[in-house]
């Protein structure tokens, strides 16, 4: 079953920045228009079949007081207030319904609402896509399975700082859950088959 029990799509950090790694501060694999236009058809898929969609947005004052431990590794100052490319990707606008959580750490979890959200809208699985694979998707990923949800990670929506270290996280998921790997045909066609859809697995 691809997408068992009560689904919900998860936008992580599908960002401008994403679209001009160069300037954004962090190092990202090739393909992020690919991928945005994938994630674009599946979050209007999602809402087209009533599947809750989460946004996530990972922001950062110019202060850089609440960046913590983020700039001890390769990642330079990224995801400030007010910069464009902290701003969500074209063509992913937030409805009045829907909710847009904004993080300061890795995981949408961490001192988030997500899990009172999620809670809220009697989600079980959660469908994943966006950046960085090795990094928040990895995070949340680790999260989620540690709150006992279904994860379903949609491997050709979501890219990592490089082609081996999205591999690499890839693998590491699926080491925690055999199914969560997934590509974004699988997603549309479950979604276009309710049968697909909502049974627990």
């Amino acid at each position: 079953m691809v997408l068992p029990g009560t689904p919900a799509l998860i936008v992580i950090d599908v960002q401008k920045g994403e679209l001009t790694p160069e300037r954004s501060g962090i190092p990202i694999m090739p393909g992020a228009p690919a991928r945005h236009r994938l994630v674009r058809e599946i979050v209007d898929n999602a809402r087209l079949r009533g599947v809750p969609v989460v946004f996530v947005q990972e922001v950062h004052k110019p202060s850089l007081a609440d960046f913590g431990r983020e700039l001890d590794g390769t990642e330079g100052v990224h995801c400030l207030e007010g910069d464009t490319a902290t701003e969500l990707a074209d063509g992913l606008d937030p409805r009045p319904e829907e909710y847009l959580i904004r993080k300061r750490r890795y995981s949408a979890f961490f001192a988030t609402e997500l899990e009172l959200v999620l809670k809220s809208l009697g989600v079980s699985t959660l469908v994943l896509v966006g950046a960085l694979t090795d990094v928040c998707v990895h995070y949340t990923f680790a999260d989620a399975h540690q709150h006992d949800y279904h994860v379903r990670v949609v491997t050709d929506c979501v890219g990592g700082s490089s082609r081996e270290a999205h591999d690499a996280a890839l693998r590491a998921m699926e080491y925690l859950q055999r199914d969560c790997l997934v590509t974004a045909a699988d997603v549309l066609d479950a979604l276009a088959r309710p049968t697909n859809v909502g049974v627990a697995a």
